[in-house]
């Protein structure tokens, strides 16, 4: 049997979105899953980051008229794929 340690449920979403970070320019990557407190974004040029770094995200693509709210998250998490991060409000 399989325990289920996750607070909050993940969704899987495959969107675009723009991190930035003092330290690097502005990238384009992807999410891999999202939940009500953070995300997991996948790009390799992010794997430098460290777990404590603080990243601003906005959702691309949501059309002509509509810009998504950047929004402050904290890196929690490092893999070779990616970064999980938490908003902070």
């Amino acid at each position: 049997m399989q325990l289920h340690l996750r607070k909050h449920v993940r969704t899987n979403l495959a969107c675009q979105i723009k991190v930035t970070h003092p330290d690097m320019e502005d990238l384009i990557a992807t999410t891999e899953d999202l939940s009500d407190t953070g995300v997991f974004i996948k790009h390799e040029n992010l794997t430098h980051l460290k777990v404590g770094d603080i990243i601003f995200g906005q959702v691309q693509g949501l059309g002509d008229d509509l810009q998504a709210p950047v929004l402050t998250m904290e890196v929690v998490r490092l893999t070779r794929r990616g970064i999980g991060c938490k908003f902070i409000q």
